[in-house]
């Protein structure tokens, strides 16, 4: 299995007390923000990076997302560019570049420089991005299914062709040649994150990209992606395997799932309580009324799954540590607790890939150091040996 590290970069300071009716205001004033806290976070999670390459991780994972203290991952082209200065085999996941908000040329290029820097080692992510990116930037959400695929293609063509021209709808080129262009020939990797939506699964499946299957959903929403793409790729003709699928989930490793939960508890329900969805649309009846989503997007899963699904999204506000953490869902424990329950995950969903997130909610430098450092040297070298050969959800 190849095992990649995601850092979210949340701004590390809690602002609970500014919570309104148990939501924090949005837009929230930059008089909250101090430029010292985030310049010093920004340094411990680079060391943090430079320390997963010491270990032996495959890769570390972070993406994009703006105007929130859900993460300060503005560019993840910047973090790109300073992570391979301070790494020397560490996979970069950039997961990813929100394509419908940027201008496509431009992205194409910061990517192709990213991996010459890196001497080969990016591996490309792309998404939409969230309901509040479309508000900030002022963009309609209707629009953002066309403005991706578009951009795609063009990000596309400037990377493989010798000179492209494009007339589209959004974007229009003529005579254009990149330079630098990617060291990894014809481009850079493409992964996919999918929370749910029927057409990225779709878009994904035609490209034969990876994809992460469900993101942080249930096991129930996992099997009904991973499903649903074995079935999209087989009518494209590729048959999905267990390097088609990356398993995302949150780990920590103490001394006991009770002392996990005490140590890095707090910072992990600070997230989900309150900065996850901070400033976006948690009601997918209310992203289809604007056009971000289809009507169609979810009718691919079982019924109970999607009613828990949408139930799901809609409550993370009151959810507690018993829900997730002490309950079965979540590897956090002493080291062979965080490693059977791995392992077991990666055989259930059929990934050869494992995306986790070792800082959640701005984990005190110390805790997370520890946390690398005890899942490096006593849970990561099982995990790599491990090997996944199967993708039960897909027959299922």
């Amino acid at each position: 299995m190849k095992i990649f590290a995601f850092d979210l970069l949340a701004y590390p300071e809690r602002l609970d007390h500014l919570n309104v009716e148990g939501r924090l205001p949005y837009p929230l004033p930059g008089r909250h923000f101090r430029p010292e806290v985030a310049a010093e976070n920004y340094r411990e999670h680079l060391e943090a990076w430079a320390y997963m390459d010491e270990l032996g991780f495959d890769g570390v994972g972070f993406n994009e997302h703006h105007t929130s203290p859900y993460g300060l991952m503005n560019s993840p082209n910047l973090m790109a560019a300073a992570a391979s200065q301070i790494t020397k085999r560490l996979k970069i996941l950039i997961y990813g570049n929100a394509l419908p908000i940027h201008e496509p040329l431009r992205l194409a290029e910061e990517l192709a420089m990213a991996d010459c820097m890196s001497g080969g080692r990016i591996i490309s992510g792309f998404v939409r991005g969230i309901p509040r990116e479309y508000m900030a930037y002022n963009m309609d959400m209707a629009e953002s299914r066309a403005r991706f695929e578009e951009a795609w293609e063009i990000i596309k063509l400037a990377w493989t062709e010798d000179v492209f021209s494009y007339e589209g709808k959004f974007w229009s080129y003529k005579d254009v040649a990149i330079w630098p262009r990617p060291l990894q020939q014809p481009h850079p990797p493409v992964w996919v994150p999918v929370t749910g939506s029927k057409e990225t699964i779709e878009w994904a499946a035609k490209h034969n990209f990876p994809i992460t299957p469900g993101e942080t959903a249930t096991p129930g929403v996992r099997e009904d992606v991973t499903r649903y793409y074995a079935e999209c790729l087989a009518s494209h003709g590729h048959a999905i395997t267990p390097d088609h699928l990356v398993g995302a989930t949150s780990v920590y490793v103490s001394d006991s799932k009770e002392q996990a939960a005490k140590e890095a508890g707090p910072s992990w329900l600070y997230f989900v309580n309150t900065l996850f969805g901070h400033g976006s649309i948690r009601d997918p009846a209310e992203a289809k009324r604007k056009g971000y989503l289809s009507d169609a997007a979810f009718d691919y899963m079982r019924p109970e799954v999607r009613e828990a699904y949408v139930r799901a999204r809609e409550t993370t506000r009151t959810v507690t540590l018993d829900d997730a953490v002490r309950g079965t869902r979540m590897p956090w424990g002493n080291p062979d607790e965080v490693r059977e329950v791995l392992i077991k995950r990666a055989d259930m969903d059929g990934t050869n890939t494992m995306l986790l997130t070792m800082n959640t909610g701005g984990l005190p430098h110390e805790l997370f150091m520890r946390n690398l450092k005890r899942f490096g040297e006593e849970v990561l070298p099982a995990l790599q040996e491990h090997q996944v050969t199967a993708v039960p959800a897909a027959f299922a």
